[in-house]
Order: C-alpha cells, then structure tokens, then sequence
C-alpha cells in the first residue's frame, strides 16, 4: 500500500509575472499579452519519496480525471498486488458518479475547506517556475514548455519531498 495525493492546477496563457533582478536605475521588462486558454497539470505526489507524476490534460472534469488515473495507475503498476490510496480535496470532478477508477487505486477525501492539508498544493510554485516571466505565442508553446519543467520536475525527487513531505505524513518508517 502506498499512499500518495493529487490535485489539479490550471496554467495559462494569462503570464506568471514574478520579481526579476535589474541594474539599479533600470526597470526589468516583462513581456505580457493577456490571454485567457488555459491547461491543467493532474499533479500525483508521492511525499515520503518525492516521486511525482505530472500529466498535463485540458481540462476539469470527470472524464479528464479518469483519464488521469488510468495514466496514474500504469505509473505506480497499481492492481491486484499492488493499493493506492489517493488523498483528494473534494472537487466535483472527484466526487462525480462519471469517474471510472482503476484497480488498486482508492480515494481518500481531506476535510472540506483544507487546502492546507494537500501536499499536492506545493508542488505549484514548483511547475510555475518554467513558465514565470514568459509570453507564449499559443497554447501548444505553453503546453511544451510546461511538460518539459514537469518532465524536470518527475527527475527531482529530493526537492519535490522537501516541499510536500509534512511532518504529520504518514511514513512506512513511522507508521509500524
């Protein structure tokens, strides 16, 4: 049995403007072009090991998540030998009678109003760091760029634990 939690976050082709270094004197530009297209990284994270697993889908709902935990469940080789269970906030597209779950995979449900207690929640600033400061001509720019920071992201396991691993977690170390 392994324990692992998801969420979902939406990126844009509405730009990520953070703090940039600049001369004294001089003001750092940034270009923008409002635009409101959006994809949504399914972000599946595995906290005592910092494994993560990051699809990108566009959009939220019932059938995309489903989608999701199939890709999910071939990841981790979820089956009859092997149990998931998944801590989710309680979104609709969670809770709906639409979705189909795989074999192996269970839902755990977190407290309504508890985003705190997500650890799935810090993976964002995370996936945003690829995409900060830019302007992407389409959504497909975007998309690439966000698979590739995802893709670098899966690889850095120590650095994903470092921010998603809570000190209430559940350990295999700690739960005997």
């Amino acid at each position: 049995m392994e324990l692992w939690a998801q969420d979902e976050h939406r990126v844009g082709l509405k730009p990520l403007v953070r703090r940039v270094w600049a001369k004294r004197g001089q003001r750092p530009r940034v270009v923008v072009h409002h635009r409101f297209q959006w994809l949504y990284v399914y972000g599946f994270v595995h906290p005592e090991s910092g494994r993560s697993f990051l699809p990108l889908r566009p959009k939220v709902n019932a059938e995309q998540f489903s989608q999701a935990l199939q890709e999910f469940a071939r990841y981790v080789r979820a089956g009859p030998e092997k149990r998931v269970l998944l801590l989710l906030d309680r979104a609709g597209w969670h809770r709906s009678q639409k979705v189909i779950l795989p074999e192996g995979i269970h839902l755990l449900w977190l407290p309504p109003y508890s985003p705190e207690l997500q650890p799935a929640e810090h993976l964002w600033p995370l996936t945003n760091e690829g995409i900060a400061n830019q302007c992407f001509e389409d959504l497909d720019a975007l998309t690439n760029a966000q698979r590739k920071r995802c893709e670098v992201l899966e690889s850095m396991s120590d650095m994903v634990r470092n921010h998603t691993l809570f000190h209430w977690w559940p350990t295999m170390s700690n739960s005997n």
